[in-house]
Formats: C-alpha cells, structure tokens, sequence
C-alpha cells in the first residue's frame, strides 16, 4: 500500500482526527458514541449497535448479529468502526457508509458489514426518529398493507413435522417451511437420531443419499395430509452437489414448493444458473453471501429466482434497498433471512424493505420468547401469520440495557455442532 504515511494522520495523542466531509456543517448535531451490545436471551447472541447523538434523548439502533462471531463484530464496531463515526452528522448516511465500508482497505465479509449495518440500520433509525416517520416511509411508503410470513415446521418423523405444520396452519401461517429429520445428528432443522449406521466409521454421520430419498416422501405426504391450497418450502442447507441439487428439485416438481432454499454450497454459486435452469422449482438463495458484490452477482446472472438476503451481512439498510430495486427490474423476488439469530431490530430493518418494495416475495419468520420482548421493546409479533412494522417514528424496536445484561453470551455453540456434521466415513459436510 503506497501513499500518505498513516503516521502523520494521528494527531498528538495517537488518535484519529475527524474525517469531515468537504461541505459545511448544516447544523450542531452530531453523533458522539458509537458501541456494540450483545444480548442472549434465547441463548443465541444478538449484537445490537447504539448510536448517540449530541441531541438529547436522540438515538438509533442498529443490528450487526454474526451471532458465530459476535465477539469479532464487537471488536470491529468498538475500536474500528465507531471512531469513524463519531463527529458525523447523522443525516450523512451514504457518505458515512461509504466511509467506513472504504476504510478498512480489505473491504466485505460478514465481520466488516455487520458491524457497518449495525451503524447504517442505526443511522436510519436516527433519520426515522427525526423526521416522526417509520423508517418504510423514507423508502417510499407502503406497497403493501402487511408483511405474509413464513414459519417453520420440523421432526423427527414425517408424522412429527405434518403435526407441527397443522399447528401453524390453525395460527393463520399460509407458508410453512418443512423439514423432516433422519439417521445422523447432522440432520439439519429437525432432530436427527444416533446410531443411524452402526456398520459404518461414524454411525451417527449424515447421509446424502438417505436425504434424497426422504424429502420427496416428506412432501409427498405433505400434500396428501395438508391439501393443495398451503404454501410449501424447503432448505437444504447447502450440502448438495449442483446434480445432486437437480435430482432433488425434479423429484419434488409434483409437490409445487414455494421454493427450495440454499440448495448448493455459497463455493459454488457460479453454477446456480445451471442448476436453476435445470430446476422445476423456484430456487432462493442468499443468506451466506457476504457482500454486496456477491449478491449483485446472484441477481445479475441468473441464478436465482428469489433473494434471500441476510440484511446485516451486506452491511445493513442502505445497500439491501439497492440490491431490492436491482432485483425488482430483473424480475427476481425477495424471501429474506430472518430466524431466531436476528435480533428484533434486524427485523424491523427487514419489515421497512417488505412492506416497501414491489419485489416482496415472502418473509421467514421468527416467534420470539419473553426474554427477547423483555429486552427489545417493540419487538414484531406475527399475527394470523402476517407482520406489520411499528408506526412509531425509526424502526419502533428500543433496547432495555439492564435486561439485556440478564442474559450474557456464550461462546461456540454452534461450532460445536457444526463439527459434528459428518457423513457415515467420518468425513466433515457443511453445516
């Protein structure tokens, strides 16, 4: 890196002076504190970033959760990111976005944009707060009256899922996400049984092609027990083979999915327009893209018939609109990431862009415990299986500190699942 020497920027006391931009200053107001928040209290960390201003009273919310590296998104908000910040005037949002998304010279990754969409969502609810608006009505208003949303139904057999979904089903949710557990502890969103291959290096590993077979079964007595009219889906996970991908998705062509969610590894996204050519069902995909490059790609080529995108891992509210309006002229619909590590101001971000946007598709959902509306007050309920964002000025979600203190982080929870994802010879898979 050549250039200006990094030295001779620090003033006096080795700190950084106040990046201004080269216009006047409108006004006194500033923001003057930038800091990260992590809360638990569903026992999955949540990292919300708080932005004061020199305004009395006056502050936004942000979230940042890479709830797998939370302590990392801490650091980068708290000695990285914040600094940058302080000084601004909060108004400025595209410049200081850019700024801080510059700044790091090594730009993107889920580290990086989330500690910068923990400032951007906070920028917005600050600009929300100052105007007396919803954040929605600074992106155009309402292009719909609710948010429909999807829920998840899941087993550890077949009868155990259909039970779950009619549950769902008498709580007004039209879109019901199925998932059927199996041999092995890998199985993902159902539980999975131990013991599954006792002939093998590992018996309690997950089998590919044991799950190629289940799926279809699953969905084929989905329809047989809950009729034509409900709206299904399914993930994968990303553990399938492009081919592998095809064979699935043919095979669940008589079942009529809403769509078929993360179907191949993110290594092997430039494949997605093969597989989605090839595929009789809707493909949505997006919720490991960690840049906003990455996602651009996703729409651009043709891979995808839905975005799923993780609004905090591109770097919060102002590039997800960018890629919503991108994807509106293309002809590609939303499905937004949106389970239980997100934390209530996430989804309030992720409600702003639904209930806004002609390109809305379907939302996933999540019921939060008490705990959670305990420490984010404001937090979204869905109800009769729809979602509609708060009418008090900024995003309507405040954070309760002194209950958020209750429930401490730990550490490394999913990783200690993620390596126990193993196939019947032991070898590793993807989580």
């Amino acid at each position: 890196m050549t250039g200006t020497d990094p030295d001779r920027l620090l003033d006096a006391s080795g700190s950084l002076p106040q990046a201004m931009p080269p216009w006047p200053a409108r006004d006194g107001l500033r923001v003057t504190a930038v800091r990260a928040i992590v809360t638990a209290p569903e026992g999955m960390p949540l990292v919300v970033v708080r932005v004061d201003t020199s305004e009395p009273g006056l502050y936004g919310l942000g979230c940042a959760t890479f709830t797998q590296r939370y302590a990392a998104v801490v650091a980068a908000v708290d000695e990285h990111v914040g600094p940058l910040v302080v000084g601004r005037h909060p108004a400025d949002i595209e410049d200081i976005t850019r700024s801080v998304h510059y700044s790091s010279y090594w730009r993107g990754g889920p580290v990086l944009n989330n500690a910068l969409s923990g400032v951007d969502q906070a920028l917005w609810d600050i600009a929300g707060k100052r105007a007396g608006m919803p954040v929605y009505e600074l992106l155009g208003g309402r292009s719909r009256s609710a948010v429909e949303v999807y829920s998840h139904a899941a087993g550890g057999s077949v009868d155990e899922t259909l039970e779950e979904a009619e549950t769902l089903l008498a709580q007004g949710y039209r879109h019901i996400r199925l998932q059927v557990g199996g041999p092995g502890l890998g199985t993902y969103g159902a539980p999975g049984t131990r013991g599954g291959y006792p002939r093998s290096p590992h018996p309690d590993g997950w089998d590919v092609n044991q799950y190629l077979r289940a799926v279809p079964r699953l969905f084929e007595a989905a329809r047989e027990r809950l009729g034509e009219e409900v709206s299904l889906m399914h993930d994968v996970h990303s553990r399938l083979t492009p081919k592998q991908a095809i064979v699935l998705a043919r095979a669940l062509e008589p079942y009529r999915l809403s769509f078929l969610e993360d179907v191949i590894p993110p290594e092997h996204y430039d494949r997605l327009p093969e597989v989605r050519s090839a595929s009789p069902v809707p493909i949505a995909v997006g919720e490991q893209i960690g840049s906003v490059t990455d996602a651009v790609r996703l729409i651009r080529d043709g891979g995808i018939d839905l975005l799923r995108l993780h609004t905090s891992a591109v770097g919060g509210l102002t590039p997800t609109r960018k890629l919503v309006a991108l994807a509106e002229l293309v002809g590609v619909r939303t499905a937004f990431h949106s389970p239980g590590d997100i934390s209530p101001v996430g989804v309030a971000a992720n409600l702003a862009v639904d209930i806004s946007t002609p390109a809305f598709g379907y939302q996933e959902s999540h019921t939060y415990n008490d705990a959670t509306s305990e420490v984010f007050p404001g937090t979204p309920v869905v109800r009769e299986g729809h979602l509609t964002p708060s009418q008090s000025p900024g995003w309507g979600v405040d954070l309760d500190e002194k209950a958020a203190a209750k429930y401490p982080p730990t550490k490394f929870l999913h990783e200690r699942w993620a390596t126990g994802v193993r196939r019947p010879d032991g070898g590793l898979d993807a989580p």
